[in-house]
């Protein structure tokens, strides 16, 4: 099988060929640390996090690289307000990112380089620019000449003629920049301070960089001149990742990524979730109890990552509605192993076709829905077979092959983060029960049912199972017991 993705450059889906054989340089674009992370952030970093497990999982080795955006507009204006350092606030939200990430089960990357610890790699980025005539300096500034790049627009599709200043809606495009640009495109590498703000030296005076030119440097210093995969938000395709290429391309003379692959926005009421709107829900509020991570995780995966989700509050019980089926199904095991005399050591005992079934689904595009499909087909059925298991005593479908379908489904599930953990449950104390003793209830309990006294019957069933102790009634009138 071969594994295609939809390419953003190209507009279409292509086979996946790596750079190096079994190698993948992935950088995804992270956050801007100035406050907590919504449902949206969420979704990229689930995304893309899963990308990774699913690449490894098909035997490609993958260095991961995710930035941090650690000085901005935003992350300034926040420090001003409450009258704190930028740093103490980029620290801030950067350990409480770490904090939901893990809750979420989104592995950590291999580095996670910040803006300001790679200044060096910055200024000799905008210095080459300067020197191949695709920069120049204003007042303090340095801008990127846009029209310089012939291919300017090749990612987004745009034309400079229909661009607006100022689209990303990052940045408002003062007059007194406006009047130092050569160009109304041309967009800022490096400002000069202002008073009160962060600054560092450089040839063109004291200041700070650009937004774009952090990650053309943090790329190139992290995975190298032309990597692999270069994922993000679709709401970064223009203006962010476009002059990426344009500040990267123009150095170098290669091609920034082999393959550019966005995700979805996720929409509250047909509009995009964002701060800017207001309309968006955090991680921590999302995941207060009794919700569950996972069944979130559920909710992102359940969508092909391209398209728009639709957040609701109905989406989210439907989603932990089947978090539910596949956590009993993950726990099957756990709930019926011993009964069936499992042991732990058949680790290597997977079900080939079903694992064929879940890779055919996601090498199409990363399509980890139809990926969940093939999931919930397995969980049900060992939730039937669970069923029969408790009501007659023994399952319809062999024990092994039951075994190896659940050790399938756990492997599948952990390609994409979902893992279920048992319950804490604190042990019926069995008041040092023998087998005989248990033995002698259950003569009592038939005796109980054969004169019609069902409800003694029923109190002696309830007794041993608050003593930890499962009936199992059968044909032909036999009982049979396990404990747990």
């Amino acid at each position: 099988m071969t594994l295609t993705l939809y390419n953003t450059l190209t507009r279409r889906k292509e086979a996946f060929e790596p750079l190096e054989t079994g190698q993948v340089r992935m950088y995804c674009c992270g956050i801007t640390a100035y406050d907590y992370c919504h449902l949206g952030h969420a979704r990229t970093c689930i995304v893309w996090d899963t990308v990774r497990r699913y690449l490894q999982w098909r035997g490609y080795q993958v260095k991961y690289v995710q930035n941090f955006t650690d000085i901005d507009d935003k992350i300034l204006n926040r420090a001003r307000q409450e009258g704190i350092t930028m740093e103490e606030v980029s620290e801030r939200f950067i350990q409480a990112y770490f904090e939901d990430m893990e809750r979420l089960n989104v592995q950590p990357a291999d580095a996670y380089p910040r803006a300001t610890h790679t200044l060096d790699g910055i200024k000799r980025l905008v210095y080459e620019l300067e020197q191949k005539g695709y920069a120049y300096p204003a007042q303090g500034d340095v801008y990127y000449k846009v029209r310089q790049f012939s291919e300017y627009g090749k990612l987004s599709g745009r034309k400079l003629e229909d661009l607006q200043v100022g689209a990303s809606g990052r940045v408002t495009v003062e007059e007194s920049e406006a009047a130092k640009k050569k160009d109304p495109f041309d967009f800022a590498l490096w400002k000069a301070s202002k008073p009160g703000e962060p600054a560092w030296e450089s040839p063109w005076g004291k200041g700070r960089p650009g937004w774009h030119i952090e990650c053309s440097a943090m790329v190139r210093d992290n995975l190298g001149e032309t990597i692999d995969l270069h994922t993000g938000g679709s709401d970064l395709i223009f203006p962010h990742h476009e002059n990426e290429i344009a500040q990267s391309e123009a150095v170098t003379g290669k091609p920034m990524a082999r393959y550019w692959l966005h995700n979805g926005m996720v929409k509250v009421g047909g509009e995009k979730m964002a701060k800017s709107l207001g309309n968006f829900t955090t991680i921590r509020d999302l995941l207060e109890p009794p919700a569950d991570p996972m069944a979130i995780r559920l909710f992102i995966l359940q969508v092909q990552y391209r398209k728009p989700l639709d957040f609701s509050d109905e989406a989210i019980a439907a989603a932990t509605n089947g978090w539910q089926t596949l956590k009993e199904g993950l726990l099957f095991a756990h709930q019926y192993g011993k009964q069936l005399e499992w042991e732990d050591g058949n680790k290597s005992l997977i079900s080939t076709p079903i694992a064929q079934r879940f890779q055919e689904a996601a090498d199409d595009d990363f399509n980890f829905a139809g990926g969940l499909a093939v999931l919930f087909e397995v969980a049900k059925e060992l939730q039937r077979e669970g069923n029969i298991l408790v009501h007659q005593g023994q399952t319809e479908v062999p024990s092994q092959k039951l075994e190896q379908k659940w050790r399938t489904l756990v492997e599948l599930a952990q390609v994409l983060g979902l893992e279920a953990q048992p319950e804490a449950v604190v042990e019926a104390p069995t008041d040092g029960l023998t087998e005989a003793e248990i033995e002698s209830l259950i003569q009592q309990r038939a005796e109980a049912r054969k004169a019609k006294n069902f409800a003694e019957g029923d109190r002696i069933r309830d007794e041993l199972k608050n003593l930890g102790i499962t009936l199992i009634d059968q044909a032909g009138g036999v009982t049979k017991w396990h404990r747990g």
